[in-house]
């Protein structure tokens, strides 16, 4: 009896002294860890005031803890009011849930970004705050991810505090860790005035030139002016109308070589070829990447990705126009005693677009979503391109330039000068909101019409000349150097 007595009274002092040590922990505790990171301050500060991001940088994390946690979102895209959820399985996860509490950028400075956190956590008044910092004229931003929690008088929780480098030290570390793998993947360039926005384009009928040049301004223009020789001269050829401005579509900006289509919009979906009419709307969808990998050289019947039978069915599905039943069908390359380099008129290239001469293609460019921006002066328009892939990027747009490629649009007569040119860039984007930051604060402008005149010639300098008075058109400006190097 007496040894029970002992115990109970040492069980009873341990408590009093757990009760007297908790009584002056902490009731509050904080923990930071920082890194040096090398992108721009402020394509880090657009991926920590969004959560579309924070699965792949600290999502890895949790699913490391629980395999079968899901992510959802709500509330506003982008800044404050931002919200993730995450529903755990049978792990040690739970249930979590963070908002976006505020945001202020200061890029010559000190950027923060306030996230308050409901979990299974113990404590009360759990907050992430991240501050990023620039240095080496802002190449690289030193980023530092602290977290506060609040105890109150709860001594359990307060004690917990002895394990706060467990959890949350570890999801602090492992995501700035991958936050800088993530990155690594995003061009590292400026797009502070940029100020881009997203919009919904329609399915449009082209024509277009696939051709490649070096990568000189001169060598492109002169590529470009090229294939829009060939474009019109079809048009005149089929009796088509513009019906868009020129559209550089890339295929590959390389080293040394541009690759590019140039298109032009067509005043129909519709085109007769060798006496057939084609319906442009029921060619097949352009193939993957995967499919021309595994694709035999063109000239062969194996080498289309779509079959002739499949061609002619998907290319006729609309119905013929002409009354013929075989009206509508594309050509396969073997049947229609194609060269050996490729499909005939009327037959289907690799790319499934509808073949109207050795050179020009019809095909239709689907309606989707797109990130875009205007941007003034050719050798600027790499550049662009870059950032929309950044700004996309960190904001968690999707986008696959090899499946979907970039294209551009001449926004400007084409006499304009080098320096002078508009041109609108647009990147095909999917899991994207309804508008960009800069749109809902109106530093986007809206994606207008484009004046007709762009592409039916009635120019100024036309007017004139119709009405008599003929007026000398302006040579293109260039600098005195022949050979322009094409920035990005």
């Amino acid at each position: 009896m007496t040894r029970v007595l002992e115990f109970v009274v040492a069980l009873i002092i341990v408590f009093i002294i757990a009760v007297i040590v908790g009584v002056f922990l902490p009731s509050h505790a904080h923990i930071e860890r920082s890194l040096d990171i090398s992108h721009n301050p402020r394509q880090i500060y657009d991926v920590l005031n969004n959560f579309r991001r924070f699965p792949d940088y600290a999502g890895g994390e949790l699913q490391a803890q629980d395999p079968q946690v899901k992510f959802s979102f709500s509330g506003p895209a982008y800044g404050p009011g931002a919200t993730i959820h995450w529903t755990g399985g049978e792990g040690k996860v739970g249930n979590g849930t963070l908002v976006n509490k505020a945001g202020n950028i200061d890029l010559a400075g000190n950027s923060t970004v306030t996230w308050n956190l409901t979990n299974q956590w113990r404590g009360k008044n759990k907050v992430f705050t991240l501050y990023v910092n620039p240095s080496h004229g802002q190449r690289v931003s030193s980023v530092t991810w602290g977290y506060d929690v609040d105890y109150g008088w709860n001594l359990i929780d307060r004690y917990s505090q002895l394990w706060i480098h467990g959890a949350p030290d570890t999801l602090i570390q492992y995501g700035l860790d991958s936050m800088q793998n993530m990155l690594a993947g995003i061009p590292n360039v400026d797009y502070e005035k940029l100020n881009p926005g997203l919009y919904r384009t329609e399915a449009t009928p082209v024509l277009l030139v696939s051709t490649k040049a070096t990568r000189t301004l001169d060598d492109i223009d002169t590529a470009k002016a090229a294939a829009v020789k060939e474009i019109q001269a079809a048009m005149s050829k089929l009796g088509v109308k513009a019906a868009g401005p020129v559209t550089t579509i890339t295929t590959d900006w390389g080293d040394t070589t541009y690759t590019f289509d140039v298109a032009i919009p067509i005043d129909t979906t519709t085109i007769k070829v060798d006496d057939k009419e084609y319906d442009l709307t029921k060619l097949p969808p352009r193939p993957t990447a995967e499919q021309l990998a595994g694709a035999p050289a063109s000239g062969s019947s194996a080498g289309k990705p779509a079959s002739s039978a499949t061609a002619a069915s998907s290319a006729s599905a609309g119905g013929p126009a002409a009354g013929s039943s075989s009206a509508g069908k594309p050509a396969s390359a073997s049947s229609s005693g194609a060269a050996a380099n490729g499909p005939a008129p009327g037959g289907l290239d690799k790319q499934n677009q509808l073949v109207v001469n050795d050179n020009v293609r019809a095909a239709m460019m689907p309606a989707r979503e797109v990130l875009a921006a205007t941007w003034t002066g050719e050798a600027g328009v790499p550049l662009v391109r870059l950032a929309l892939q950044a700004y996309a990027g960190t904001h968690g747009y999707q986008s696959n330039i090899t499946e979907d490629r970039m294209y551009d649009e001449m926004a400007s007569p084409m006499s304009a000068g080098d320096q002078d040119q508009v041109y609108r860039v647009f990147l095909p984007v999917t899991n994207a909101p309804a508008q960009t930051p800069e749109q809902i604060s109106g530093e986007a402008k809206p994606l207008t019409g484009l004046n007709p005149s762009l592409w039916t010639g009635e120019t100024p300098e036309a007017k004139n000349e119709k009405s008599g008075q003929k007026k000398k058109p302006e040579a293109r400006k260039r600098p005195h150097h022949s050979k322009r190097r094409h920035r990005g």
